[in-house]
């Protein structure tokens, strides 16, 4: 594999392609970019035409004309739509380097465990597209497990969950290899579905994703309130009984109720690794315990509920939002010692 790795250049790159948000790694440098995967389109001619990608694009989202499209390219952690998701990365790759012209270069991409062989492909294929000279895979869980700081090489288990925007990752790792893995396309985009649902289901009030992720974030937790119902926030959308607008106080205990099935579903995923695990794995996992990582972990009180459900000591990672980034940067730049971790799809 190395062979076509001879001549590495300052463009060689790593990439955490999320569902929602995708960033970027550079040798040398650390991460550049770190933007929503949201592309905005508008059709000239009967041809589309890519009018911004990232933050500006999501501001568009449930705002904009009839002439613009906003779309975001991937779904539960794969690609959904390969001609929007190579512009995508055609751009990010340009605006890493700010110039029209760059070294093709090497870039390594993060694949969910759970992904299929085909997605892969996509995966690799798009990203080769795009303007790479070569594009290798790496799994979530161990580039999760790598940028929490896990002894991934070591002959002992550590266990890793990585909570992303479309899929929740869980790995058992040792001797530089993933022991067992699973891959539940629930996460952060899951759990304001969740939230809408449970508003438009008790309330009649139609929200949109963006109200939903903000209330996610200001008062979301996986844990109800042990007195009373915890914090309150004013939350603002469309009254579906009469179709005019309308305020609603909302409490955590209420988010929490929201929450319950995409939580639980996570919980299970959990506990079905630990029934797989090897009884010498399991016992380096009730030592050392069980680390979070992605967005989805800094939902209030999700360590408590699977510290509760498994008996195990729960830690959140140290830069839970940019593991899995981090990891696969190492593994940019120590190539040769951690060669091993990566796939390819051919």
């Amino acid at each position: 594999m190395l062979s076509k790795l001879t001549g590495f250049w300052s463009t060689d790159m790593a990439i955490d392609l999320g569902t929602a948000n995708t960033l970027v790694y550079v040798k040398n440098e650390g991460i550049v970019l770190n933007e929503p995967s949201v592309v905005a389109i508008t059709n000239e001619g009967g041809r589309n035409k890519v009018l911004t990608v990232g933050s500006e694009a999501k501001e568009m989202l449930g705002r904009s004309p009839g002439n613009i499209e906003v779309i975001k390219p991937l779904k539960d952690g794969v690609i959904a739509d390969f001609e929007i998701a190579e512009e995508m990365l055609k751009y990010f790759i340009r605006k890493v380097h700010n110039r029209k012209t760059f070294t093709s270069p090497v870039v390594i991409v993060c694949v969910p465990s759970g992904s299929t062989s085909v997605e892969r492909r996509a995966i690799q294929e798009s990203t080769e597209r795009a303007g790479a000279r070569s594009a290798f895979l790496i799994e979530e869980p161990m580039a999760a497990a790598i940028g929490a700081g896990l002894p991934v090489t070591e002959p002992s288990g550590s266990m890793v969950v990585d909570i992303g925007g479309g899929t929740t990752e869980v790995g058992i790792l040792s001797l530089g290899g993933i022991v067992y893995a699973s891959s539940v396309r629930v996460g952060g985009d899951k759990m304001d579905e969740a939230i809408i649902a449970y508003l438009r289901r008790n309330h009649n009030l139609l929200i949109g994703s963006q109200s939903a992720e903000r209330l996610k974030k200001q008062i979301g937790t996986a844990y109800p309130p042990e007195d009373g119902d915890g914090e309150k926030v004013e939350v603002k959308g469309r009254d579906l009984v009469n179709g005019i607008p309308k305020e609603l106080l909302l409490t955590q205990r209420d988010l929490s109720e929201a929450l319950s099935e995409p939580v639980g579903t996570i919980v299970e995923a959990v506990k079905r690794a630990l029934e797989n695990t090897a009884p010498e794995l399991a016992a380096d996992i009730v030592d050392r315990g069980i680390i979070l990582t992605g967005g989805g972990s800094l939902l209030d009180g999700i360590d408590k509920v699977l510290r509760k459900a498994t008996g195990l000591p729960v830690t959140i990672a140290e830069d839970a939002l940019l593991s899995v980034v981090l990891g696969t940067g190492k593994v940019l730049d120590e190539m040769k010692k951690l060669e091993k971790v990566l796939r390819t799809a051919y």
